[in-house]
């Protein structure tokens, strides 16, 4: 099991369940040093005083918060650690919600929670087993680095998951990001919705982190002073150019479709020019529907005459 991040208790109304949390993730992504390119001595941040221009031994290093440009205001870990707070030492559910009612862009860290000892086993599987039966998460407040948090409890795998949540007030609005209202033609919404079902995965489990391989093969290549691998041949793309979105939805459907293996199967992904149409009033599309119903009902009364023709004929 990794070490434990921090160590407490799920307080779940009057019942107090010892837990351990780990991390709940791994970060697998390759880091660099800085370096003097001239003879690859490593360079190092230094921790040096503002006013007597030394550098600072960590013991000696404390929190200041900021009043004024001019004034600093210590504070101490064990001043941080006292602070009366009932989330200080546990992660206290506060609420059960449905999961959908949960924004997935609130939604932080994610961390495992482990009994700290037999004595957590059976609260323990008993909030895990309410969660299940009820369908639903908990909205729990908990204090960690000096900060009060929300987080939200779910079950994964016989295991309870604490994902670090962001406050309300903390999530930006996309109102300034929407564009302008434009005019979609409803045969590229279909096209486009027939693009998802082709592109429909029910397991995503298979992808990998590839700028990682190939970061990997480049730093073993140079390690061993062998020719650098090639690069990639991409499509080009030129920024800010119109573009025929129907025909490009077409051109998506087929690939997806031949990267499956569905050969053969995109006789109707045809590109199509686009050209404007015109808008149809209430007016019209009342008038459209009528005449749609006459010729349904004269077709239907032209083959009722035709069978009564030929059943006495039959007759004769």
């Amino acid at each position: 099991m990794p070490r434990p991040l921090w160590t407490g208790a799920i307080s779940f109304g009057l019942v107090s369940i010892p837990i351990k949390v780990v991390s709940a993730t791994e970060d697998h992504a390759i880091r660099f040093h800085q370096v003097h390119l001239e003879d690859m001595g490593r360079v190092r941040t230094r921790k040096v005083c503002s006013i007597d221009d030394e550098v600072v031994p960590q013991e000696e290093i404390g929190k200041g918060y900021e009043l004024t440009k001019d004034e600093l205001v210590p504070v101490t870990d064990e001043e941080l650690d006292e602070m009366p707070l009932p989330t200080a030492k546990a992660i206290e559910i506060v609420a059960f919600v449905d999961a959908d009612s949960i924004d997935p862009i609130r939604i932080s860290d994610s961390y495992y929670l482990a009994i700290d000892g037999q004595v957590a086993a059976k609260p323990y599987t008993l909030l895990r087993k309410a969660l299940e039966r009820s369908d639903k998460v908990a909205v729990a407040k908990f204090a960690w680095h000096n900060r009060e948090r929300l987080g939200l409890l779910r079950v994964r795998d016989d295991a309870i998951v604490l994902h670090a949540m962001r406050w309300p007030d903390e999530i930006r609005s996309p109102e300034s990001l929407k564009p302008k209202d434009v005019d979609l033609d409803e045969e590229e919404v279909e096209r486009a919705v027939q693009l998802t079902d082709t592109m429909a995965l029910d397991d995503i489990s298979g992808f990998r982190d590839e700028y990682r391989d190939a970061l990997e093969e480049l730093i073993e290549a140079k390690a061993e002073g062998a020719e650098l691998p090639e690069p990639a041949e991409g499509e080009e793309r030129e920024s800010g150019k119109v573009v025929d979105l129907m025909a490009a939805l077409n051109a998506s459907v087929k690939a997806a479709r031949e990267s499956r293996g569905e050969h053969g199967q995109d006789q109707d992904a045809t590109v199509h020019t686009m050209q404007p149409r015109k808008k149809t009033t209430a007016k019209e599309t009342t008038a459209k529907k009528t005449a749609s119903g006459k010729k349904t009902a004269s077709g239907k009364k032209r083959t009722a005459k035709k069978t009564t023709a030929a059943r006495k004929r039959s007759a004769s």
